[in-house]
């Protein structure tokens, strides 16, 4: 561990989640006994059901059996699979952990051979049929899941080419996916502080971009970028991988243009997308009237891209961990005790993964597990202010999965679309509690500009992120295998019309698109992210209105997961996200916030 990181302790040192739910350790007796029962249990679900779910006969009983004992299998492999991902994500650096990940990977897809069939032979049944047996009561529970796994009728192959496809996936895509993960979360990037050179972690030189100091920004930027490029032949080469993969896909599975594979995940149209998107972009004039502004706060003459999360003032401060805590726990009660309540748990029962240390992979997330578990989060807590933030958007997801357990294992989870509600949700209750309980108009104009960071990176840089993968997905299927040179391009290029003149972007920062993982794990993630934001900005301005009788639809829209569609769920709550006019409604709100903060500026004297 690097010596600054000694210095500021967070108070988060040796905080570590406690997976004993899952299973006590690799060498737990308990996961042989599990791995050949799900073996088992998926041969003895094929050899009792195939040829029944394609068939005349097939009723309404026999499919709601096959779909609990289908439903009970798979989230034995979730569990399992759940267990290898949160093992591995502690520590990439053991080899064991690896080797184990991989190992449950191929048996899981061992399994999936067995029960591949159901799937097929549901969505081959024809649609007069499928159709009564979806509106029978006796199948209420599963409707969403049964109507959403036809919706991929005219994308699924033979099942012979859909086994050999997953069986490859785990020498291929998954493959590609852990060697980025071990790449990135093994380098030492080389930061020259104080003189010296300091071999420091991804998480320890991204922390640095946010100091106040701006000789360490620009140390951090450059060691950053250093690291990207002594290590860019591989990345590169598993960036052009897997988006050939996905294109070889789309073939495949007959999917229109890139993206459409997400859409229908998401279950989200096109044209809403582009909705979004194209409200967001003419907006960007919203980051350059900030970022105008902050060029003043700071007092410098250039703004480049590595100030642009500097503290305006001094934040030498650090949120111990149980001040953190405290801070969460007491906005989430003042909202609703019950969400206080279950986020309590993951600080009680060791949820939580929160320490920084070598090997650890980067970020922060929320796992859901399965739902006879609980979720765990992972973060990096190094005890600034925005780790706060992190730390309440990863527990508003916790809350969430937690929430949506009772869906069961296939309607618990929600598209990406909405995955993002509760977390940025949990994040704006944190901020409105210290806001409103902030005296001091420094401070106070601190943390508005350090929300409205947070929201651009939320909406406006997902939209670039996005914009870069269509750019990158595109030029690879049209023009080949692309050199790290064009890629950068390609990256600088999206960036461009957010930033306009407000930011110099500087050679370094095109290797940038290097070490972020969305791409390589979750293509077209990014939107989801911006769609949340604007969308919760939205439902926090209901809850204003409305206080008291909106906590309940709010708990209530958490607790149905995935059971239905997302626009029908947000019905609930009286939000319909197919009106024109709904995306610039939370950019109106935005830029409100950036006007509160130039006023604010002016009278403190930065006019």
């Amino acid at each position: 561990m690097a010596d600054t990181a000694k210095i500021l302790k967070s108070g988060a040192e040796g905080v570590v989640w406690d997976l004993s739910d899952l299973y006590s350790g690799l060498n737990d007796s308990r996961i042989e006994r599990d791995i050949k029962g799900l073996i088992k249990k998926s041969e003895a679900f094929e050899k009792k059901y195939r040829g029944r779910i394609n068939s005349k006969t097939v009723n309404a009983p026999t499919l709601l059996k096959a779909v609990r004992e289908l439903e009970s299998i798979s989230e034995q492999a979730g569990k399992l699979l759940s267990f290898a991902y949160l093992i591995f994500a502690a520590d990439t650096g053991k080899s064991e952990h690896g080797a184990f990940l991989q190992k449950i990977q191929e048996k899981a897809t061992e399994a999936r051979k067995y029960l591949m069939f159901f799937e097929l032979e549901w969505v081959a049944l024809n649609d007069s049929k499928a159709e009564k047996l979806i509106t029978d009561k006796r199948l209420s529970h599963y409707r969403h899941f049964l109507e959403q796994e036809r919706r991929y009728k005219p994308h699924r192959l033979s099942e012979p080419e859909e086994k050999i496809l997953d069986d490859k996936a785990n020498t291929g895509s998954r493959a590609f996916k852990r060697l980025f993960d071990e790449v990135l979360n093994n380098i030492r990037f080389k930061v020259k502080l104080d003189g010296k050179v300091r071999p420091l972690s991804e998480t320890e030189t991204l922390a640095l971009l946010y100091d106040t100091d701006r000789a360490k920004r620009k140390a951090a930027a450059e060691g950053l970028t250093g690291g990207l490029i002594e290590n860019s032949h591989v990345l590169a080469f598993i960036f052009n991988t897997l988006v050939q993969d996905h294109a070889v896909n789309d073939r495949l599975r007959s999917f229109s243009y890139p993206m459409e594979s997400r859409h229908l995940d998401n279950e989200i149209d096109r044209d809403t997308v582009e909705a979004l998107i194209s409200s967001c972009e003419r907006n960007y004039g919203l980051v350059e009237t900030y970022y105008e502004l902050k060029k003043k706060l700071l007092g410098l003459k250039k703004f480049y891209d590595y100030d642009r999360y500097s503290p305006i003032f001094s934040e030498s401060k650090i949120i111990k961990y149980r001040d953190g805590k405290e801070i969460i726990l007491s906005s989430f009660e003042k909202f609703s005790p019950k969400m206080s309540d279950i986020a309590g748990k993951f600080f009680d029962k060791n949820w939580i993964d929160a320490g920084t240390r070598d090997g650890k992979r980067g970020g922060a997330f929320s796992h859901g597990t399965v739902p006879s578990a609980h979720p765990y989060v992972f973060i990096n807590y190094t005890g600034r202010l925005r780790d706060v933030m992190t730390l309440a958007h990863e527990l508003g997801h916790g809350v969430h999965q937690y929430l949506s357990r009772k869906q069961g294992y296939f309607q618990s989870n929600t598209p990406l679309t909405t995955a993002e509600t509760a977390s940025v949700f949990a994040e704006i209750l944190v901020f409105h509690k210290l806001t409103e309980t902030e005296n001091d108009p420094r401070t106070r104009l601190s943390l508005i500009c350090s929300k409205l960071e947070d929201i651009f990176a939320t909406v406006f840089r997902q939209v670039v992120l996005t914009r870069f993968e269509e750019s990158l997905h595109l030029g690879r299927r049209n023009r080949g295998e692309l050199p790290r040179e064009e890629i950068n391009k390609l990256w600088v290029e999206a960036n461009k019309p957010m930033f306009g003149d407000s930011v110099e972007l500087t050679e370094n920062y095109g290797h940038w698109w290097m070490y972020i993982p969305h791409f390589i794990h979750s293509p077209f993630y990014c939107y989801a992210y911006s769609f949340g934001e604007l969308l919760v900005l939205a439902l926090y301005h209901k809850y204003l209105n409305e206080e008291n009788k909106f906590v309940p639809r709010y708990i209530d829209l958490l607790s149905s997961g995935g059971s239905e569609a997302p626009d029908k769920l947000l019905k609930r709550v009286g939000v319909d996200i197919k009106d024109p006019g709904f995306w610039q409604g939370g950019l109106d709100l935005l830029k409100v916030m950036v006007e509160d903060a130039v006023k604010l500026s002016a009278r403190l004297g930065n006019s």
